[in-house]
């Protein structure tokens, strides 16, 4: 089914598919390096300590991640994401095992060596900013995917990984706002775009070059928003499309489902209904017209009914 209307297109397998907005308001390393010590109540004030090392053409569910990068002894992953996924955690380790297998290859380091080879501290943290209600923070376990074994309740994996999980929606998390300003700005301007879009649904285009307008009169990230004003737009419109896009597939998803679950229920009912019959000694001939059904069908679920 083509979720699209004479306003949008909808973004389909886009395995490129562009740097989000949050990305552009993190891409310098002065502002990536506020977001860190906001986030870890650090104080670094060089930018040159920072070393971005995020993987190029590496994707994982239609989307590359957003921000790798070394600082001191830990390699941080900063991923944003616009819909709550429980995934994370194991996105993140496959991730993080490129990032290790990259840094030892830059670094020479002997995984073979007899002596113990030091490598940075991985630190995994999620920026949410969904419409599905989240706590300010939470944890995310990759062990919380693990399958439970039959023989016993609980197998202790040999691996974790832990994604840090921050609700950025625009009234979450006040303390981190107030360090971070370029964070609550950037919170501000969605909480605009979702406002002026749920005004507007049937034009987003004009409805968030509202949002921006009213951002850069307001000194709202104002240094990106005016500077590049054409290419955010087109980044959210496109993010806005794509989020529809999705939406539209669970709901297609969800109908399948019931329609399927419909048909498994009265499928049910007939095969009772023939077996109830059947016990009673009445013909095939006879059954298929009472369940108004072709003697074929009827056959069909005896023979069904037969193999069980």
């Amino acid at each position: 089914m083509n979720y699209t209307t004479e306003y949008q297109e909808i973004p389909q397998g886009n395995r490129e598919y562009k740097s989000t907005l949050f990305c552009k308001v993190f891409e310098e390393k002065k502002h990536l390096l506020d977001l860190y010590n906001s986030v870890n109540g650090t104080n670094y004030q060089n930018e040159d300590d920072l070393e971005v090392n995020t993987l190029e053409n590496v994707v994982y569910i239609s989307m590359k991640n957003d921000t790798s990068f070394l600082i001191d002894c830990n390699m941080n992953l900063y991923e944003h994401q616009s819909t709550y996924n429980p995934n994370m955690p194991l996105r993140g380790l496959l991730y993080f095992a490129q990032l290790y297998n990259k840094y030892i290859a830059q670094h020479n380091i002997n995984v073979f060596s007899s002596t113990l080879q030091e490598v940075p501290i991985p630190q995994y943290v999620v920026f949410y900013n969904g419409t599905k209600e989240q706590p300010d923070e939470q944890i995310l376990l990759l062990s919380e995917a693990f399958q439970k074994n039959n023989m016993h309740k609980y197998v202790e994996g040999c691996l974790e990984c832990q994604a840090h999980m921050l609700n950025i929606n625009y009234g979450h998390n006040r303390e981190l706002m107030e360090k971070c300003k370029r964070l609550e700005e950037y919170a501000i301007f969605v909480s605009k775009v979702r406002q002026y879009t749920a005004e507007n649904p049937k034009n987003p285009s004009r409805a968030i070059t509202q949002a921006l307008d009213e951002c850069i009169e307001k000194g709202i990230l104002a240094d990106i928003l005016s500077s590049q004003k054409a290419e955010v737009l087109e980044l959210v419109l496109t993010t806005f499309n794509r989020e529809l896009y999705e939406q539209g597939l669970r709901e297609e998803g969800a109908r399948e489902a019931s329609k399927e679950a419909e048909e498994r229920g009265e499928k049910n009912l007939l095969k009772r209904q023939v077996k109830s019959k059947l016990a009673k000694g009445k013909s095939v001939e006879v059954i298929a017209d009472e369940v108004e059904e072709t003697v074929d069908t009827v056959l069909a679920i005896i023979k069904e009914l037969e193999g069980n």
